[in-house]
Formats: C-alpha cells, structure tokens, sequence
C-alpha cells in the first residue's frame, strides 16, 4: 500500500504542475461545463470523436490538485478510445473513487487511474476526482447541461 502511496503523490502533484491536455481544442464535436459548488473546481472538457474514437480530448478551468490530476489523468486515459470504452472507464474510475474497486489484480489493470482508490478513504475528495469523469461523459453525451456534482 506504501508504494501506491508514493505513486498517488508522485502522480496527483505531477499532473497537478504539469495537467496534460490542457488547454483549448479546435474542431471539438462535444463539449461540457462540470463545476463543484462543493469546493469551486470549475473545468470545460472538450471531445473530438471521429469514428466512434476518442480523437482528442482536452480540458480547462480551475480546481483543486486532486480534481486537476484526476482531468489531466482521464485525459491520457481516453485518448484513442472508442466511445463505448471511454463510458465503461468512466463508470470504472467512479467505482474505484467510491472504493467499489476490490481485489489488487484489478487495480493493476486500471494504470494510473489506480492511485486515485485513496481517494474513497475521504468522500469529501470523491466528487472532486469524478468531476471530469462526469463532465466527458455529457461531452459525448452531447448534453449542454452544465454538470454539478450536487
């Protein structure tokens, strides 16, 4: 448990200094705007799918270090993705962020969406890391409801 103690920093303070994908994202064929009332995190994220593939994918805003890693982190993740796995994912990162994740193979499997099951241990945090996850998943949705985490 150390270790993936140790990744958690390394991985949620380098993607907090250097958030990949960040930034605007021409030819975007989806958009959405989440925000958490909770602690103010406020990010647009937007898509470009191009035969049912994520093509890019790209975010902006502002939030807190574990909802900024947790973007920058999906990002990566869905990038290359088909729609249809970008949704299973999402739902995967919300169960793993709820602690509904169990046995250490599957937490291999997950990359480095994996250091974000400490996240469960305090529920305040939860809807900071799912933020993204729920706002690209209107994005792909092509909902132009704002996302709340309320």
């Amino acid at each position: 448990m150390s270790d993936l103690r140790d990744l958690y920093n390394d991985v949620i303070l380098g993607h907090t200094k250097r958030p990949r994908n960040f930034g605007p994202l021409d030819g975007a064929t989806g958009s959405a705007v989440g925000f958490n009332p909770l602690c103010g995190d406020k990010f647009v994220v937007r898509v470009r799918v191009e035969d049912d593939m994520i093509a890019d994918v790209r975010f902006e805003g502002e939030g807190c270090s574990i909802s900024k890693a947790s973007a920058s982190v999906m990002t990566e993740t869905l990038k290359g993705q088909s729609v249809a796995e970008a949704k299973r994912l999402g739902l995967v990162f919300r169960d793993l962020a709820m602690g509904n994740i169990d046995g250490a193979q599957r937490l291999e499997d997950l990359g480095k969406m994996a250091v974000f099951s400490g996240v469960a241990e305090y529920p305040v945090r939860v809807k900071c890391a799912t933020l993204a996850w729920h706002t690209v998943e209107a994005a792909l949705a092509g909902s132009d409801q704002p996302v709340s985490t309320e």
